[in-house]
């Protein structure tokens, strides 16, 4: 660093809070103008935000490391063609292909209390990075704790409405969908977990509950697991999930 950017941020009141912060603070200045510096790094993140939009599952990797958890997968599609129908018709993205609809029933699935859903939405590269590790800890959590789960279900050109449908194909009591989050300019990996009680189509976002920012750099693998499962079980007590149910536990809850 030179000595003066380095004077530069001894000066500045913000600079410290870059210790805790992806956000772009703390930039400095040139004239009237942003450092060169930052501008392209302005840039990169956009275009890994982008890239981010346009990624696709890791199908067989993910596959295989579930699998090795000895976890069943099941693949299945949304009506959406292809990306860019998928970012055209929203409402595409919410409900299963023909295909897929006849997948689902075919497996004749016996009710079961969670239906784990995987779905690349607006960031695949989120789920490819982040997934396993989640979903390694909360079967096993979630077995721990006397659930019963059903396939993971993997989902392409997915949002999150389309869990419904999948938990009813299942006969699944509850759905925990996780699913790649809108990229920012910090943040093209970050997931998104949406847990519904008593799925079904037609249910509106009111109904869910939204655990976010999955990743290293944000919420921790142990943490996201230890707020899923105060929500799940919350829900089976109460018997719903949404806006009525909220994490009223102030305390660091550990998974053991």
């Amino acid at each position: 660093m030179s000595e003066l950017r380095k004077t530069w941020l001894d000066q500045d009141d913000w600079a410290s809070l870059k210790t805790y912060t992806d956000a772009r603070i703390a930039l400095g200045k040139t004239g009237v103008s942003m450092p060169m510096r930052e501008s392209l790094a302005f840039k990169l993140a956009h275009a890994h935000a982008k890239d981010a939009v346009y990624s696709a599952l890791y199908k067989d990797s993910l596959r295989q490391a579930l699998t090795d958890l000895g976890l069943p997968v099941v693949d299945v599609h949304s009506q959406a063609q292809n990306r860019d129908q998928y970012l055209q018709r929203p409402d595409y993205g919410r409900r299963l292909s023909a295909d897929s609809v006849t997948h689902l029933k075919q497996l004749a699935a016996p009710a079961t209390d969670l239906s784990i859903i995987l779905a690349d939405g607006l960031s695949a590269e989120a789920i490819n990075q982040n997934a396993v590790p989640v979903i390694d800890l909360l079967s096993r959590t979630t077995v721990k704790a006397g659930f019963t789960l059903a396939p993971v279900v993997m989902v392409e050109q997915g949002r999150v409405a389309i869990a419904d449908e999948i938990g009813s194909l299942l006969n699944a009591r509850m759905t925990i969908m996780f699913i790649g989050e809108r990229p920012g300019l910090s943040s093209a990996d970050s997931m998104g977990a949406y847990l519904t009680y008593a799925p079904q189509v037609g249910l509106t976002d009111e109904r869910r509950n939204c655990i976010s920012n999955i990743r290293p750099q944000g919420l921790s693998t142990v943490l996201a697991v230890d707020k899923i499962m105060y929500l799940v079980q919350e829900a089976f007590r109460l018997q719903l999930s949404g806006v009525q149910l909220k994490d009223k536990d102030d305390t660091n809850r550990q998974i053991s």
